[in-house]
């Protein structure tokens, strides 16, 4: 390993979003308008310049839509015991069951219905019929329908109130609030940059983590972990490369938004990871970067990881014998747990074998802690004085090495949204299509939901979006129409970050967007900043 611990980089493009500063505008004409509801809806733009290269759009459709009705879909909880707010409901059956379990409930008393639910194609997905859903009755309000969603339980059934307007019919009339922020590198003179706060495994709010680095504006950034069972919470759930440094291992393949700096050549990439340990003559392979040994959220690890290598989006896989390399960045300790660990100094030499994980790293230090089977190899030959070399580093999807400056940031995200300013949608090689799980797809990427977007335009811009969800006042995006805005807004190249209630925009040191969580902003593990023009 050498002195910037992990080596990223590789070749980068151009991105941006629309906005020119101005007054508040008038309805634009539909042809004009954002791809989603009726066409003839109104939609008005206010751009507003934050500082010289930088602006920022709030586009309102449908304000005057009309209030759609609210039903109970019956289900069961997403996830045994899950914390995860996100996490998607089991909803769907197969025909004949949701028609039993339909009638069953009109058998108690409820006006039950089971409804087909088809989804559109995307690049790498065939789509069409994902199953069948049960839903109770039709209210005028939010609160009749959790009146019969309480009757529901009484009953001995489980299930959710839900406003329609969050389907994605394409019909529908809206309102959505979108928040667009454009960085255009030919006048920008302030710094574009990601933060993960004081550590990666603690969370922090967006807001904060802008306030800390003085920035003009921000947004959510990657995927996180969230949950302790799942490893240390705030650490990155896919690629981290902060100030050029490698923080955290890739989801083998799954797309990352490249910036610098400058905001210049940012870029959608697909990256993978490799890494070695070498101690003694012998060489192993390691694992990942600044995480808790055995858990791989989002999975896309190694060959023996299980239940699968490859990319399974909200999944934790696992691996009881793992070497995993620690930086000071991880936290105050590094974690606890059976296995051993090396400690080693700044210039890579071991100064402490501990039988059991976790404790400080020396000033400068970095550890490997090892599980299952490496445990005994890591201590039978990582004696004290002896140099432990770390090497690990991305690749891009032609296996060239991917090097990064030190104004360079890597987070990780997906699906991809849109390639070579067409629509490439990529769920199933991202790992949103769960085999099994059709209820994951329906409530992760057919439903609306808030969104982060990101991505670059022909013009060299970088453009980054918010659009609020789970409200009667916003009704947010499927992942499609995800797509369909960032291309509608002249993005050439686009991701999908971390949404739901992790979806926040800062701007001047306030929250501007509308998150959903009910306790408010969403502490998260990195945020992307927009910092004021520099001296």
């Amino acid at each position: 390993m050498n002195g910037r611990l992990f080596g990223a980089g590789a070749a980068l493009c151009a991105l941006a979003l629309v906005g020119t500063a101005a007054t508040p505008a008038a309805p634009a004409p539909p042809r004009h308008g954002l791809p989603l509801g009726a066409a003839d809806l109104t939609e008005t733009r206010t751009t507003r310049t934050l500082q010289p290269g930088v602006t920022l759009t709030r586009i309102v459709r449908g304000a005057d839509a009309p209030a759609m009705a609210w039903t109970v879909e019956v289900s069961i909880p997403g996830g045994a015991g899950s914390p995860d707010p996100d996490a998607p409901p089991t909803a769907l059956k197969d025909e004949s069951s949701a028609a039993e379990l339909a009638s069953g409930l009109r058998a108690k008393g409820f006006a039950a219905r089971s409804e087909k639910v088809t989804t559109a194609r995307t690049a790498d997905y065939a789509g069409g019929t994902l199953g069948w859903r049960v839903r109770v009755g039709t209210f005028p309000s939010e609160a009749a329908a959790t009146a019969e969603r309480t009757r529901l339980r009484a009953a001995g059934y489980t299930g959710s109130a839900w406003y329609t307007g969050w389907d994605g019919d394409a019909g529908d009339r809206g309102p959505w609030r979108v928040d667009v922020l454009t960085i255009d590198p030919k006048t920008f003179r302030g710094g574009l940059t990601a933060s993960y706060g004081p550590d990666l495994e603690n969370r922090e709010t967006t807001s904060a983590l802008a306030a800390a680095e003085g920035a003009t504006a921000g947004i959510n950034a990657g995927f996180f972990v969230l949950d302790p069972k799942a490893g240390a919470p705030g650490d990155p759930a896919g690629v981290g490369v902060y100030g050029g440094r490698l923080l955290s291992e890739a989801v083998d393949g799954r797309p990352a938004l490249v910036v610098h700096d400058s905001a210049r050549s940012t870029a959608v990439s697909r990256l993978t990871w490799r890494g070695t340990v070498t101690v003694g003559g012998t060489r192993f392979p390691l694992d990942g970067i600044d995480r808790v040994p055995g858990l791989i959220r989002n999975c896309g690890g190694t060959a023996d990881d299980t239940p699968t290598a490859r990319p399974l989006h909200d999944t934790t896989c696992a691996d009881p014998d793992e070497l995993v390399a620690f930086t000071p960045e991880f936290g105050k300790e590094t974690p606890k747990g059976e296995g051993a660990e090396a400690v080693l100094d700044r210039f890579g030499r071991v100064v402490e074998v501990r039988t059991t994980r976790g404790g400080t790293l020396p000033a400068g230090g970095r550890s490997v802690q090892a599980t299952g089977t490496y445990a005994a190899k890591l201590t039978a030959l990582a004696k004290v004085g002896r140099t432990l070399r770390i090497d690990g580093g991305l690749r891009d999807t032609k296996g060239r090495p991917f090097t990064a400056s030190r104004d360079t940031s890597v987070l990780n995200g997906g699906p991809e949204l849109v390639r070579d300013g067409r629509l490439h949608v990529t769920p199933a090689t991202d790992g949103m299509v769960q085999p099994g799980n059709p209820s994951f797809y329906y409530g992760w990427v057919h439903k609306r939901n808030p969104r982060t977007l990101a991505g670059t335009d022909a013009a060299g811009r970088t453009v980054l979006v918010t659009a609020d969800g789970r409200s009667t006042g916003s009704l947010g995006l499927s992942i499609n129409e995800s797509a369909a805005v960032a291309k509608a807004l002249g993005l050439k190249d686009a991701i999908n970050l971390d949404g739901g209630g992790s979806t926040t925009m800062v701007v001047d040191g306030a929250v501007i967007n509308d998150p959903s969580d009910a306790t408010g902003e969403r502490p998260v593990g990195d945020a992307l900043l927009v910092l004021p023009d520099r001296p």
